[in-house]
């Protein structure tokens, strides 16, 4: 289940010519026009250094024009991620393909994998309650600011613990997400839960532009959860009773926990805590919910196309405790082993170039090193 977190003040997020999505965005009177591709085709590689300029494959498509001058900031609006054609339900697919995968999910061409055998080479672990101890100047609160600065620079993901986060509602979860998945497929074509032509919320996958592109082995279901009112409630008050009263309590937590990661995040690479706070508090947020059926020839296919994420904070809670993700450090890709009750954090491209656009000066971390 992934939370993706976007900044409060969204000008517009749109496809143009060349298949090119330009985000803009407004900080104080300052406009950072994004260029993104439309389809996200690279290795899912961690955030660069973030005390860093840009620079890696991707920097191409991360480059930020920063004006002075822009308009003022209007009202939240939803992230259009545009049309994406109707596909064929992967869980109805795995039913009947018990032998062969379906020719348009076969990627013959696809990299392989070069897993990392370093068995030192671990997701950090970030434990907010030492952060939340409320005493900056403490030996524990330092120590774990400069694990978080690391984290934040080094990998660009982390996992976090004693998050607060109730464990009662994560099992809730766990159980409604399963139950929606279950539903039979008429019958969520009859409730018009999957997406539409015009709408890429609902269940299905983002991003198809053509017939022939190749497919990841997954359905999803996405929906925009906050501010409420940009949310989709014609699609929202589709789901079961029990689901939509978990996810809506689910999205406030998800809330909160971000404008905590994101507070200590500032404060560890050096960043003003206050503007942080105001870009994110009144932030864009949607959930998407993966199911990963089983697969007949699991060697020539993938179940998510790797990419980098375009917010500006995913938190991911992973229902089960299956190793699957993987992240790209240094040219090789490191499995992360989920712990259970845990989230796993990825600094999105936006955080990235926001920093990059803005760094601070001769700005001093927890442990003592310049960002």
């Amino acid at each position: 289940c992934k939370c993706n977190v976007f900044p409060a003040r969204i000008i517009n997020w749109q496809f143009e010519e060349g298949n090119v999505c330009r985000y803009y965005h407004v900080i104080g009177r300052r406009q950072i026009d994004f260029h993104f591709p439309k389809s996200v085709v690279n290795r899912f590689e961690k955030p660069r250094n973030l005390a860093a300029p840009v620079t890696s494959q991707n920097s191409e498509r991360r480059k930020p024009t920063v004006m002075e001058s822009s308009p003022p900031s209007p009202a939240v609006e939803p992230v259009n991620f545009g049309r994406s054609l109707i596909v064929p339900s992967v869980q109805e697919l795995a039913k009947e393909c018990n032998e062969k995968l379906p020719p348009r999910y076969e990627r013959p061409q696809i990299e392989p994998l070069v897993v990392s055998g370093d068995l030192d080479w671990t997701v950090p672990v970030i434990d907010l309650q030492k952060l939340a101890s409320g005493d900056e100047s403490s030996m524990d609160s330092d120590s774990e600011l400069g694990n978080l600065h690391s984290a934040c620079k080094d990998w660009g993901f982390f996992q976090v613990v004693n998050h607060g986060v109730s464990i009662t509602l994560l099992e809730e979860l766990r159980v409604e997400v399963e139950n929606l998945f279950q539903l039979p497929y008429e019958e969520k074509k009859r409730k018009q839960l999957w997406q539409q032509p015009d709408n890429h919320e609902g269940f299905g996958q983002l991003f198809v532009v053509s017939e022939e592109q190749k497919l990841d082995w997954n359905d999803m279901f996405y929906i925009t959860t906050l501010p409420s009112h940009i949310r989709q409630n014609e699609l929202f008050d589709k789901l079961p009773h029990k689901c939509r009263e978990t996810v809506e309590a689910y999205s406030m937590e998800m809330r909160k926990l971000a404008l905590k990661i994101l507070s200590h995040m500032s404060r560890a690479l050096g960043m003003d805590v206050n503007e942080m706070e105001d870009l994110f508090t009144n932030g864009v947020q949607s959930i998407r919910m993966n199911y990963y059926p089983p697969c007949p020839e699991p060697n020539k296919t993938i179940g998510f196309t790797p990419h980098s994420d375009a917010d500006a904070l995913t938190i991911l809670y992973q229902l089960n405790e299956t190793e699957g993700l993987q992240i790209r450090k240094d040219g090789k890709w490191v499995p992360i082993k989920p712990l259970s009750n845990a989230f796993v954090v990825n600094v999105g491209d936006i955080m990235e170039v926001y920093h990059c656009a803005f760094p601070v000066s001769n700005s001093v971390c927890a442990n003592d090193t310049v960002c």
